[in-house]
């Protein structure tokens, strides 16, 4: 009976007439087909075409063009007067987590927050309402060396946490500098590190002893002994050696920022990303002659000491001095709203459309390495695109429509009073209180680490 019911949904679902539901929604695995007719197509990559089609088959865009015609049972949805753009990517969310904090040693390289996705938080539907297709959700800041975070889709529906996995995506992992980590820590604990100097020398120390485990199972191997006990945190930190693992660093302070390409440099690290980088500007030449990317905030500063010099103009800075710059949220509001983010950019520093678009699409797909998947609308990607009611970076737009491998996983004339999967009543609201400030990658962290 379920099932017929779902059918008749879906049934209905093409003409727009019923209320969208979770359970309303095809599988995670499912791909679609749709023919988006006579919009703006604002490839990122390739400029913007006027009254343009994009046809969509079996989750992949197979043309973008003029005049395209809809092949046998493909849907066609008309965007006429409307913006389709790629779909919005996040380097730096807590989204869909259960967990965002392992702040029990300095070092916790070994834990995942694969296993902490939450497929059924509704504020991975919220991001989807604010045309959001991938996400990048993330360790929290409490350690110098935390988790390895998770790339994922926004595949609302699923209730299965590997069913939003961005398949073929690499590892990353986060790192954190500053006050997280030496009040945690330091202050809360009093362990290293306590001081920014002893930021660096945990790095250090943890390399070092990387390097030494993968120089003995390389030994033990050649000689065809018996492997090292297995280790699985100085595993990681070998793969980052390696450059098996992307580091994505929180980060605020220049000098700290100078201080972490020095310590990847004298190992051999050439792939790093900074988020947040309040102060980024100030070596934007230096972050662009090591190739390291930032992904920063649109124009928050001041919320703490460490901030205090920021700027709006941060990211315009990065972009003219050749880094590769993502705008990101680090917040579950607003995350819906990151085009308005990258809109900024054009009062603060008058980036151009395709620069501020390429904030939150093309920029943030290559920081995590999969700008060869998503990012930009050209034939091969895969069809995570965005339809909005007016140009993207207006500050009157909306999100109409937003499709994640071809199947629409948002579509406001379908949106219900209540797209939550499940809702528990009896669930506890904690509160969190951070010197004034919350923080949301220092969710999960015992308010008695953090007294001043």
């Amino acid at each position: 009976m379920r099932t017929l019911l779902a059918l008749l949904l879906a049934a209905t679902a093409w003409g727009g007439a019923a209320a969208q539901t979770p359970l309303d929604l095809p599988p995670a695995d499912a791909r679609g087909d749709v023919l988006l007719r006579g919009g703006t197509v604002h490839t990122v990559t390739n400029g913007t075409i006027e009254n343009a089609d994009v046809l969509v088959r079996d989750g992949t865009i197979a043309a973008v063009g003029q005049g395209l015609d809809a092949p046998r049972g493909v849907r066609v949805v008309d965007v006429a007067g409307r913006h389709v753009t790629p779909g919005i990517i996040d380097a730096h969310s807590h989204i869909a987590l259960s967990s965002v904090n392992e702040a029990t040693n300095a070092v916790v390289a070994e834990v995942q927050m694969r296993d902490a996705l939450d497929p059924a938080d509704v504020g991975i539907y919220r991001a989807l309402a604010g045309g959001v297709t991938t996400i990048h959700t993330m360790h929290g800041s409490a350690n110098p060396v935390g988790g390895e975070n998770e790339t994922i889709k926004l595949r609302w529906g699923t209730l299965d946490p590997d069913g939003m996995l961005f398949d073929g995506a690499p590892r990353t992992i986060k790192f954190a500098l500053g006050e997280n980590p030496t009040r945690v820590h330091g202050r809360g604990r009093g362990v290293r590190p306590a001081t920014r100097m002893g930021v660096e020398q945990v790095y250090r120390e943890a390399f070092t002893d990387a390097r030494a485990y993968a120089a003995a199972q390389a030994e033990a191997e050649q000689a065809g002994r018996a492997l090292p006990p297995y280790n699985r945190r100085l595993e990681t930190l070998a793969a980052i050696l390696a450059g098996d693992v992307l580091v994505h660093s929180h980060s605020y302070r220049a000098d700290e920022i100078l201080m972490l390409m020095e310590v990847f440099r004298d190992f051999g690290i050439d792939r790093l990303t900074f988020q947040h980088g309040n102060e980024a500007f100030k070596v934007a030449p230096e972050l662009a002659a090591f190739g390291a990317g930032a992904s920063v905030f649109s124009d928050w500063g001041s919320y703490k000491f460490e901030v205090y010099y920021s700027t709006a103009y941060n990211a315009a800075v990065l972009v003219r001095n050749g880094v590769r710059t993502s705008v990101n949220s680090d917040d579950a509001g607003l995350i819906r709203y990151l085009y308005h983010e990258a809109a900024k950019t054009q009062r603060y520093g008058d980036l151009s459309d395709d620069e501020a678009l390429a904030l939150v699409t093309i920029n943030p797909a290559w920081q995590l390495g999969i700008d060869d998947r998503v990012g930009s609308i050209e034939v091969g990607k895969d069809a995570d695109l965005a339809v909005f009611a007016e140009h993207p970076l207006s500050v009157y737009t909306r999100v109409d429509m937003t499709f994640v491998d071809g199947v629409p996983r948002f579509d406001r004339a379908r949106d219900g009073d209540d797209q939550r999967v499940f809702v528990d009543p009896g669930d506890e609201i904690a509160e969190v209180l951070l010197g004034g400030h919350t923080e949301s990658c220092m969710r999960g962290v015992a308010l008695e680490d953090l007294a001043p």
